[in-house]
Order: C-alpha cells, then structure tokens, then sequence
C-alpha cells in the first residue's frame, strides 16, 4: 500500500476498527470503496487498530476480508506486536494461526515477546514462546526478553523464560546483565531467582560498576542481603570505588551495617585515595560516619 492521502471511507474504516465494529468493518469492505490494508500517516492499518483495542470479533472479520497479518506501522511493528502489549493471548492466537510472523521486529529490534515480558502478560509470554518466539532474541540495544523480565520485575516470565533456554548472563551493550539491573531496580526476588539460576554475582557493566555496587548506591537492603549469600567482592571494583564507598557517599545506613558485617573494610582507599569514613565524612553522612568510627575504634582500639 501506498503512504497516500487518508480518503473519508479510509479514515471511517479505522474508526470502525478502533471501535471493534465489525458490521460496519464489513459494510465498508463490501461496498468496494475502501482497501482492508489502508494505512494513516503512522502507517496503521484497521487490523493493528482492532489487534492493539483487544476487539476480536473485529479482527476476525478483517482477517476474513483478507488482511495482511504482518502489515508494519513506521516503527516496524505488527498487530501481533500490539496483541502482546495489550496481553489479548486470543488475538495474538488468531493472528499466528493466519501467517504472523511470531519474532518480528520492530525498528530497535524489540519483539512481540519483549513488550509481553515488559507488561507482565505471562500468558501471553508462554503462548508466543510455544509457538516458536525465540527466548534469546536481542533488541538493538543488546537487551534481552530476560533483562526486560527483571527490569520491570516479573519473576514468574523470568522463570518461563528461563526453563526455555533463556541465556542468564545475556549483557546488553552497555555490559548490564538480567542481574545487574534487577539489583539496580531493587527487585530482590529477581535477583535471588537469577542467582540461583547462576547468574554471575559480580557481572560488571563497562563503567566498572557492579549489581553489589548499585544496589549499596540505591540502598536497596533486601537486594545486597541476597547478593551476600554469594560471596561478591567488598573490594576496589573496576570503577575505583567498592560497595561501601557507594554506601558511604549516598549514607545508606542499613546498607553499611550489611556490608560491614560481611567483611567490607571501613579503611579501604578508592582510587583517588579517600577511605568509606573519609567519604561519609565529606559529604555529611553524620549517621554513617559514627557508625564507622566506632567499627574502626573497635578494630585498631583507639579511643
């Protein structure tokens, strides 16, 4: 289809569409007026309107009038695309049983299975992947359906996507893995999910920092308890700092106790020289900084 000017029985089939109207869809279609496939500006078509409003009945009846399942809007994406998003495993189901292309992509490479996983629509997640979606698929950026599942907390599609191969230590471009940025979020049921699965503790993003490190920054407690469990370094990380420089400088309290406990040195120098307590000191992290001169008083006994 061409990119020409919307005519009035265009636009009124769209409507139709975006209504879920399918006896009006079938009065226009019959009347020889209007194409099944005319597309606006955006390059949508009726079937992506109807696909993207859940209107099944709508669907059917343009699927029946010869719609093209993989008709793209400008940025790539399909109804199928929409049907995911909306979490509609009916229409989703119907498109694919009429030739939808299951891991076509969007212009930056996301998926129907990507917006599932980022929505949460597990069902949705399971039926893609049992017809074929490939779990491993990676958008432009490098990230991938799992690092969308723990970005946006959605354990159960992370285990789904998991027990079909799904690859635990995928890193997008930037070095971030699927455990890096569940414990940048704060998602400790993510994070201990990854963990048991393998996931490496102390996978790095290329600016040196690690999912301990981001975690301490954020204060996010229950994260660092259960990345703890598996031993990460307390010490100098590629960045030049360590996890209670991070803990320090932003005055996580708890954090500090967690990580002090664990082994982490109150007296350790980052690379410009400046130890957890001279940090704290330097940005007024009063609660903190009597934390750990008392643990520095205990250690070297000086009063």
């Amino acid at each position: 289809m061409s990119m020409k000017k919307e005519s009035p029985w265009d636009i009124e089939l769209h409507l139709a569409a975006a209504r879920g109207d399918a006896k009006r869809l079938r009065v226009l279609l019959d009347s020889g007026r209007v194409h099944v496939d005319c597309k606006d500006k955006d390059g949508t078509t009726p079937l992506i309107l109807a696909a993207a409003g859940g209107h099944i009945e709508a669907v059917t009846e343009l699927l029946q009038q010869g719609a093209d399942p993989n008709a793209r809007r400008l940025t790539g994406t399909t109804a199928l695309f929409f049907a995911a998003q909306g979490g509609y495993m009916d229409i989703a189901s119907l498109l694919l049983e009429h030739g939808s292309i299951v891991d076509s992509c969007s212009i930056d490479g996301g998926t129907p299975l990507f917006v599932a996983c980022q929505c949460g629509h597990l069902d949705v997640v399971e039926g893609l992947i049992e017809r074929g979606a490939n779990p491993n698929s990676y958008m432009k950026d490098g990230a991938t359906a799992l690092f969308i599942a723990a970005q946006n907390g959605h354990v159960r599609i992370l285990e789904v996507l998991l027990e079909h191969g799904a690859k635990t230590d995928a890193a997008r471009t930037d070095g971030a893995t699927p455990l890096w940025i569940g414990a940048q979020m704060g998602h400790d049921h993510i994070v201990r999910r990854l963990l048991k699965a393998g996931a490496k503790v102390d996978a790095t993003r290329h600016d040196g920092a690690t999912p301990l490190f981001k975690a301490a920054h954020k204060g996010h407690t229950a994260v660092v308890g259960e990345l703890l469990k598996y031993r990460p370094s307390l010490g100098i990380l590629p960045n030049g700092e360590s996890a209670l420089h991070a803990a320090a400088l932003t005055g996580q309290m708890t954090v500090t106790r967690q990580l002090v406990g664990a082994g982490a040195d109150p007296l350790l120098v980052n690379q410009e020289g400046i130890t957890p307590l001279q940090l704290a000191l330097r940005h007024s992290q009063t609660q903190v900084v009597n934390y750990l001169k008392d643990k520095v008083r205990a250690r070297t006994g000086t009063s």
